[in-house]
């Protein structure tokens, strides 16, 4: 085994590096819970508890060991824990203190017993352990270094291996937890330590944090309304029990978390250096302070009417709620920006290869927060999908039947807020078939249409959704299509817009463009960077 080891100035620096990875994308942690409840957000609590061991490290000598930086650490977090996320990480954070107890610097076998360890420690704080949360992303990483260390790994190694694992594991918990797998994202626990473990791993690579930052992922949706509901427990409760009684044992605790869960859920009780952090929901905090009485002297006590909390959300959405709001499924930076300029709110991606989802346009329905959504599919094969939002939409949500990007952007440039909705969805629906509108892209396998024979890499070109040409050329092909809309349109002296895609260079849409205003001098052209991928040209004739 290759005994490379971690001193304390380098766990130090380490656990740093995790902290300000977690301040980075606390905001993309904030966004996967599930409901939007008042009880803290889990990147936010993450990071006050991270935060608060911070300042207590300050406090210590620089060259402090490995034994010292723990503890302070976990002390600090304990302290500083906000809410079930961050209250589950200081007891993770306690293994790495129990693990390193007079250790002058740590090796692996340290660093092994240290995850294992908070993890154990974790479970035992909370009463009702549930799969597809933290817990199980802290379990599985904490099994696979554990085998990582048998085999002779040393600890750079197996932070490697924690933070693969961690990866594994997270997108493992909405199989787990159903009411993730229901909201479409990961739990955002396990993602907020998966991305303290990449701080870690950074730290040891030589890797700036400002050089990296987690994928974000889709925020989850909920009804304001469905989420007063399903608030069992009006009252959040969290304190710190201190100058414990004399004759506490720890083991008291697993009878106070039993009365606790009796009348609340949501428990956790974390003992660490004669301090106790206790966070419940519950409808009788009188219950649960009396209860805690008994253990010694409350300190930094919160309670807080989660119900009163919510009803404040909903009246603040319902106060910025809009009169209108427009959706467009869109296929390119550039042309999300188009959209943004003709006034579309949410741009969901999606295109030919990459269909959104039911639930996808239903939660953009949900974030613009208007009375009237109209809805841009701008592709067929996402009307039906659009459809059936629209339907489960807590709003008036319209779909107009675009079936291109084209016919989405003119269906936009027709929108007129001073107009009803009855209005807007017949003007818009209108101006679907005043355009005439083509694509360029290329074949993907040898083929035969209306008696053509197309070879793979061919480049086609479809008219309002029909192949009609087919050559070896971008720009001929291109200008042939040109040509064919040019004369569907019957006239000359038409507007000829062109979206350029991601295989396309500035140049070549220069050249293009110039020969297009050559060829129809009377034509109005304009050419924008659209950023599509797998289409060389979006084009269209009004």
């Amino acid at each position: 085994m290759d005994e490379l080891t971690l001193t304390g100035a380098q766990f130090r620096d380490m656990f740093a590096s995790g902290a300000a990875l977690l301040e980075k994308n606390r905001a993309a942690i904030d966004a996967l819970n599930v409901f939007p409840v008042p009880d803290g957000d889990t990147g936010a609590n993450m990071c006050m508890t991270m935060q608060s061991a911070m300042r207590e490290l300050q406090k210590i000598p620089a060259d402090a060991n490995v034994s010292k930086v723990a503890d302070t650490i976990s002390m600090g977090a304990l302290r500083g824990a906000r809410g079930n996320s961050g209250v589950i990480l200081s007891q993770l954070l306690r293994g790495f203190s129990k693990a390193l107890k007079g250790a002058t610097v740590m090796d692996s076998r340290l660093f092994s017993e240290a995850l294992k360890t908070g993890t154990e420690a974790a479970y035992k704080a909370v009463m009702r352990p549930k799969e597809g949360t933290i817990l199980t992303v802290s379990r599985m990483i904490s099994e696979a270094v554990a085998e990582e260390y048998e085999k002779g790994a040393n600890v750079y190694k197996l932070l490697d291996t924690a933070c693969a694992e961690g990866a594994r594991a997270l997108a493992k918990t909405p199989d787990l937890l159903p009411v993730l797998k229901e909201a479409g994202v990961v739990d955002s626990g396990g993602k907020g330590l998966l991305t303290i473990y990449r701080g870690f791993k950074m730290y040891l690579d030589g890797v700036e944090v400002s050089d990296y930052e987690e994928e974000p992922e889709e925020p989850a949706m909920a009804d304001d309304a469905e989420v007063a509901e399903n608030i069992t427990y009006g009252y959040c409760t969290e304190f710190f029990i201190i100058h414990l009684n004399p004759s506490f044992r720890e083991e008291d605790l697993v009878s106070f978390r039993e009365h606790l869960n009796r009348i609340g859920d949501s428990v956790v009780a974390a003992y660490d250096e004669d301090t106790i952090k206790v966070h419940v929901h519950s409808d009788a905090p009188g219950k649960v302070l009396q209860m805690a009485l008994r253990f010694g002297e409350l300190d930094r006590l919160k309670i807080e009417n989660m119900r009163e909390q919510n009803r404040a959300l909903v009246a603040d959405r319902k106060s910025k709620e809009k009169e209108y709001a427009m959706i467009a499924v869109s296929a390119g930076a550039g042309i999300d920006e188009l959209f943004s300029e003709l006034g579309v709110d949410h741009v969901i991606p999606g295109g030919q290869t990459m269909n959104p989802s039911i639930e996808s346009i239903s939660k953009a329905i949900y974030q613009v927060n208007a009375r009237n959504v109209f809805i841009l599919p701008n592709n067929s094969n996402i009307i039906m999908a659009a459809e059936q939002a629209a339907n489960i939409a807590k709003c008036n949500a319209v779909v107009i039947p675009s079936k291109s990007i084209p016919q989405g952007i003119i269906a936009a440039m027709n929108f007129n807020t001073a107009a009803s909705v009855e209005d807007n969805r017949e003007t818009m629906t209108e101006a679907l078939g005043q355009i005439v509108s083509g694509s360029v892209t290329y074949a993907v396998r040898n083929t035969k249409f209306h008696g053509r024979d197309i070879a793979k890499g061919d480049i086609i070109g479809m008219l309002d959704g029909d192949l009609c040409v087919v050559g070896q050329s971008v720009q001929d092909s291109s200008m042939e299509l040109v040509d064919k809309m040019v004369e569907k349109m019957g006239f000359n002296d038409c507007t000829i817009t062109l979206l350029y895609g991601a295989d396309v260079s500035p140049e070549e849409a220069d050249r293009f463009l110039s020969a297009v205003q050559e060829k129809y001098p009377d034509a109005e052209c304009i050419m924008q960077n659209g950023g599509q991928s797998l289409y060389y040209y979006y084009m269209f004739t009004d």
